[in-house]
């Protein structure tokens, strides 16, 4: 079983004893990196290939071993042989795992929105405010994507599997556009309320520092200080922006659902929920892909600011349950989210390998974990079978 509270430890965390004996080696070109690809790079400042390298004829084929996740000069335009396989599994899980926001129901929703008695305005405020977030959210992670991150990966399964992230992410605002659209909501109070409302400004603008020193066309990997910088990005975003900013709101949203309220939009944050579970694991795969390689990169001081920004998460979206939850509705209040975020600070802490943050914290809501299982023959509100991937099997054992 997949758990979003508890993810399983991946395979990228152990360390592959070939990398391990490559860990002294410089940043360079690696050993049997084609002499006509390294030569041909359009940029000496560049420490890794783009895939855009003029083509040589003549030039030797890439071995497994030059490789690499970043700072890397073979060929990217080879896809196999692999190196990273949990990559490529990964954008294959992803793919079983398709599905569009107009597959599902808005009908029920629609109607339970219209009553006036369907639903308290404590309960309206947290589905607008959700929305909110999220419509902008998953926006700002796409952006990071395409201009950021993408270019300095250096690996070509990575990328494959950052494509297929990158349309999943434009899934995700599509849904919420089509909720919005189907309640009739203000579109533009709900878009801009990154703009209006500062629980949600402060976590969209905590993140942006870190996508706009990587989308700098001046920034280049291939020294500590910038592959740090990189490492840092990739931390912001897949640990705390996916691993920590959206855990309120799908707790909140998913707990309509429970209640057999708003079982439409439920429905798709359960399925974006599972998305953006797969994103966060990949991401911690190439964080800790990216230490294994690079170990020089994890000092006692960025292992310290990694954990002082998780505590800056923690606290924003604490912050942003009691805004959200002023009174306590839905068999929840904002006091239950204080431990629950801790919670989260210290799974995601374990899963890079930092030192828990907050010692004993629980989880408040362990039916969370099986909300993820992508075994179950319907969701846990039973409106629709949730089984949406296509083409053969999918298997997490």
């Amino acid at each position: 079983m997949l758990e979003w509270d508890d993810a399983p430890a991946s395979s990228a965390a152990k360390p592959d004893p070939r990398l391990l004996a490559q860990q002294s080696a410089p940043v360079s070109a690696p050993r049997s990196a084609p002499a006509a690809v390294v030569a041909s790079a359009p940029n000496p400042g560049v420490a890794g290939a783009t895939g855009l390298e003029d083509l040589t004829m003549g030039a030797g084929r890439i071995h497994v071993d030059d490789k690499k996740i970043i700072n890397c000069r073979a060929d990217l335009n080879q896809l196999v042989p692999f190196k990273y396989k949990w990559a490529w599994e990964k954008y294959l899980a992803a793919c079983n795992n398709h599905w569009m926001p107009q597959e599902v129901g808005m009908s029920a929703d629609i109607a339970l929105w219209n009553d006036p008695k369907g639903l308290t305005e404590d309960e309206r405020m947290i589905i607008k405010r959700s929305l909110g977030f999220f419509s902008t959210a998953d926006s700002l992670v796409a952006n990071n994507l395409v201009l950021a991150v993408y270019k300095h990966i250096t690996n070509p399964e990575c990328r494959q599997y950052i494509l297929r992230q990158a349309f999943e992410e434009a899934i995700h605002t599509h849904a919420y556009q089509y909720i919005i659209e189907s309640l009739g909501l203000d579109e533009a109070e709900v878009f801009n309320m990154y703009r209006e409302v500062p629980s949600i400004h402060d976590k969209a603008a905590w993140s942006l520092p870190y996508t706009q020193s990587l989308a700098d066309e001046n920034f280049h990997t291939g020294t500590p200080e910038n592959d740090q910088r990189l490492l840092r990005d990739m931390i912001a975003f897949y640990v705390v922006f996916e691993g920590i900013f959206f855990y309120v709101g799908f707790v909140q949203l998913l707990s309509f659902g429970r209640r057999n309220k708003m079982v439409g939009a439920s429905e798709q944050i359960q399925y974006i929920m599972r998305d953006e579970a797969m994103h966060m694991n990949f991401g911690i795969d190439v964080i800790n892909q990216i230490k294994i390689e690079n170990p020089h990169l994890w000092t006692a001081e960025f292992q310290e600011e990694a954990r002082k920004m998780i505590v800056e998460a923690t606290e924003l979206e604490i912050r942003y349950a009691h805004d959200t939850m002023p009174r306590g509705v839905l068999g929840l209040n904002a006091s239950m989210f204080n431990e629950y975020m801790q919670y989260i600070a210290n799974r995601r802490c374990n899963q890079i390998g930092l030192k828990e943050i907050y010692p004993g914290a629980e989880n408040p809501f362990p039916w969370m974990s099986e909300v993820i299982d992508l075994k179950k023959e319907k969701n846990f509100f039973e409106t629709r079978v949730t089984e949406y991937q296509t083409g053969g099997a999918l298997s997490w054992d």
